[in-house]
């Protein structure tokens, strides 16, 4: 069993955060980590920042520049990763954590590396949207397994029933269901995607099925989790700390807004 079906086993309504590594500053990435972990976040998503991501709207792109401006890359996360899972190792509340980014930066760094250096950081799973499927089950699909790496898939309201039952066999993570057809932060219709997840709901996937793209508050947080496993909350977290002058208490006040109300 993974870090993610023990997670699914044990929690209900499960809240994932997303940040971008290297923002506010290059050096942020453990304190955001640790404070996700201690006021509630239940699963970690790490964006690496690239210079031309497909699906990001305009504050993660913006996230993104800042963290590259900042001199991010992928070894520097490793690195900070590698320190905070050595000083968090033995934490009751450690949290699968995610990274997730755009193949060509992967592939420069090289697939293989990339998961061995992922795995020895204490990474659980991993997202790259360009990444086809096919291309994903014939190259690397072996290599993200041999390092204990669930690769995680996304689905549209586009997504035809064939093509999520493939990614369905391929998970052993969970699948992330796009509200809509848009980039990260234009807010989800809950009311008019609500035929796209009862119809994913009624499918009986193996996996289960987390929500992302427009959930920025307790309302829609609660909305997503009527349908799935749990919700992917981005943008509004981004928003919450880019201005803040202390990042763990502008941390608190916003997952305590998200699961509270």
């Amino acid at each position: 069993m993974n870090s993610f079906q023990k997670l699914f086993l044990k929690q209900k309504n499960v809240l994932s955060i997303y940040f971008t590594a290297g923002f506010p500053q290059i050096n942020d990435t453990g304190k955001i980590l640790q404070s996700l972990q201690e006021n509630g976040a239940d699963m970690i998503e790490i964006g690496m920042p690239y210079s031309d991501p497909l699906a990001d709207g305009p504050v993660i792109q913006q996230s993104s520049m800042l963290a590259l401006h900042n001199g991010m890359t992928i070894k520097t996360l490793f690195n900070q990763l590698t320190d905070f899972h050595k000083n968090s190792a033995d934490s009751p509340k450690n949290v699968p954590l995610i990274l997730m980014g755009y193949l060509n930066p992967v592939l420069q760094y090289g697939v293989e590396k990339f998961c061995i250096d992922a795995k020895n950081s204490g990474i659980s799973g991993i997202i790259l949207p360009d990444l086809p499927i096919n291309e994903y089950e014939k190259e690397y699909k072996h290599i993200f397994e041999k390092n204990g790496l669930d690769f995680i898939f996304l689905i549209t309201p586009e997504t035809s029933e064939d093509r999520i039952r493939k990614i369905d066999s391929l998970s052993k993570g969970f699948i992330y269901a796009v509200s809509s057809s848009s980039i990260t932060g234009k807010d989800a219709d809950m009311k008019a995607q609500e035929s796209y997840f009862e119809r994913i709901k009624n499918m009986n996937l193996k996996n289960k099925i987390m929500i992302g793209f427009g959930i920025k508050d307790h309302q829609t947080f609660i909305k997503a989790c009527d349908y799935a496993a749990g919700a992917i909350i981005g943008t509004a977290y981004i928003k919450a700390i880019e201005q803040a002058e202390n990042i763990d208490s502008a941390t608190k006040k916003f997952l305590n807004s998200i699961l509270d109300g």
